[in-house]
């Protein structure tokens, strides 16, 4: 298989995909997608909203990571004519990353034959593998000859492109389709976006998956928000988030009228050392006897779709493991 002259595509430069001699060019896709807004918008409108958030969200320079964006899309458009390797993992931050790429790759009318995709959720000797990043330049050279590598059909490209639609739709409904998906060539692809449909809150107490783990985690005694990040981030099948990441979904459960943590220093940035207590209505919430969001309301966004005050028209009901409609309040 030939791979020199091909424009390499990567979540990050975590892994060493230089170093493996077979790539004269990499493309790192350094964007978050299961945090902040992701609407149905053409490239150059996605990009100025995907930049807008990061730069808050990280204290970023929104005009550096708008270039990143450009230089990032316009990279891939000027490849079209040419081979694609694709270097990811299983978890929901790559996949979603996939399937923008591969949306956009069958929008560009790029022949599937033509693209190689290199994803794995496992490698021998690791109990718990985390991602490419952790293998050897000599270990990521040897995967493109393994069956970790697969050569793409239409069939993987109009999936892709379906899930990513489903993702940025205003509303939820395309996302079972897409979870319930089986497709050899992207075979993370349905568990991932069964991993996005438990962030909508749930029909039980109006907590998503990752916020139930964090309020359980300190009720088991984490007493600060590293060591809660490190037990929620344990109870993934295949952890997507980081720390700044868990620290912000931290924050935003210690506030409101009625906050679900509190935090020790209260002010100021949730980072590892700061100190976590559930309060009251955080118990009666993990209990199931309160609601996250009728207490406290929510401004969310999952992809496309936004989720606002304090009753919502979706929610994860664990009794279907779906998103559904929400029952309206009563009165």
């Amino acid at each position: 298989m030939e791979q020199r002259e091909a424009l390499h595509l990567s979540n990050g430069d975590a892994t060493d995909v230089p170093g493996t001699g077979l790539a004269r060019r990499v493309v790192y896709w350094r964007d978050i997608l299961h945090e902040g807004p992701v609407p149905d918008a053409p490239p150059d409108e996605l990009r100025l909203v995907r930049a807008g958030f990061l730069a808050a969200y990280e204290h970023a320079e929104r005009e550096a990571v708008l270039r990143d964006f450009g230089e990032r899309d316009r990279a891939v458009e000027e490849g079209r004519d040419g081979a694609y390797v694709l270097w990811f993992e299983a978890d929901l931050y790559d996949q979603l990353q996939i399937v923008q790429i591969l949306a956009r790759l069958a929008e560009l009318g790029v022949p599937p034959e033509r693209v190689t995709l290199i994803c794995i959720g496992e490698y021998p000797g690791f109990a718990r593998f985390g991602g490419l990043g952790q293998l050897t330049a000599a270990q990521l050279r040897e995967l493109p000859d393994t069956a970790a590598a697969v050569r793409l059909t239409p069939e993987a490209l109009e999936l892709a492109t379906r899930a990513w639609a489903a993702f940025r739709a205003p509303t939820p409904e395309g996302l079972a389709g897409v979870a319930a998906s089986r497709l050899g060539e992207l075979r993370f692809l349905g568990e991932a976006f069964d991993r996005l449909g438990r962030e909508y809150p749930a029909v039980r107490d109006g907590l998503s998956l990752t916020e139930r783990r964090v309020l359980a985690a300190v009720a088991g005694g984490a007493d600060d928000a590293g060591t809660a990040f490190q037990r929620a981030a344990a109870r993934e099948t295949r952890p997507f988030m980081g720390d700044l990441t868990y620290f912000s979904r931290m924050a935003e459960l210690a506030r409101g009228p009625r906050p679900l943590l509190a935090l020790g220093p209260p002010g100021g940035p949730v980072t590892w050392r700061t100190g976590l207590r559930l309060t009251e209505a955080g118990a009666e919430v993990l209990a199931g006897r309160a609601d996250r969001v009728a207490l406290n309301g929510i401004d969310r966004w999952i992809g496309g779709v936004r989720l606002h005050g304090h009753h919502v028209p979706w929610r994860w009901d664990d009794g279907v493991e779906a998103v559904v409609p929400a029952e309206a309040p009563a009165g």
